[in-house]
């Protein structure tokens, strides 16, 4: 017999995600969450999350929607919620259309915070965000297990316990088309500029500039994208 012929190393596909129709969202799943905002407080309608927080139905998926829909500041159309996925102070999230958030992702925003995540971002399972000050713009890919970190205890004085010293609060920003590489890690204050690529497993300590490539712990630029200078 001829032998068979030998795999490809490799393939190359069309993207998904990115490339999907925003269509908008069913009017009576708006209605309803519109229905919960006003007939139940902020407390009541938490509660009702752990019911559908593990479902895998579409039903489930739905009524993930409608919840969070119902306590975000802002929420646009097509969003998908995984399951298990964590948040805190969910109202305080702008979240724009066609997001994509994993399953077990955390996103943690606080009281006085503000986060917002533009159109068309993509947020893998078991991703991290320390959201009380971050923006992603359109287009954003986060990668599996990514994290980033807005804030950090600034150890003074030196006699007292790190955890016990001020809080310090910084911003975040992941500019539009940027790639965050699996289980990278942004810490606070850095920008990530426009179209750049975080490799995977990357510790990033500052602004990454537009169209970069940065890998490493700490993360340094090794080139830059085709076509970029």
């Amino acid at each position: 017999m001829p032998d068979s012929p030998s795999p490809p190393e490799h393939s190359r596909l069309k993207a998904t995600h990115a490339l999907r129709e925003i269509l908008p969202d069913p009017p009576a799943e708006v209605a309803l969450a519109e229905h919960l905002q006003s007939c139940l407080d902020q407390e009541a309608i938490l509660a009702l999350y752990p019911r559908f927080s593990q479902g895998v139905t579409v039903f489930d998926h739905m009524m993930r929607r409608i919840i969070w829909r119902s306590i975000a500041k802002e929420m646009g159309n097509g969003v998908t919620i995984g399951t298990n996925v964590g948040f805190k102070h969910l109202e305080t999230f702008r979240i724009g259309s066609n997001v994509f958030i994993g399953d077990s992702a955390y996103l943690q925003g606080r009281h006085d915070g503000k986060a917002r995540i533009g159109n068309g971002c993509w947020i893998g399972p078991q991703a991290y965000l320390d959201a009380r000050d971050l923006e992603f713009g359109k287009d954003v890919g986060w990668g599996p297990g990514a994290k980033t970190l807005g804030s950090e205890h600034v150890g003074d004085p030196v006699e007292e316990p790190v955890i016990r010293t001020d809080l310090e609060i910084r911003p975040v920003r992941v500019e539009t088309g940027a790639d965050i590489g699996t289980n990278a890690i942004l810490l606070p204050g850095v920008r990530i500029g426009n179209g750049a690529i975080i490799g995977a497993g990357a510790v990033v300590t500052k602004d990454v500039p537009p169209f970069a490539v940065a890998t490493g712990v700490p993360a340094k630029v090794i080139r830059m994208r085709k076509g970029q200078t």
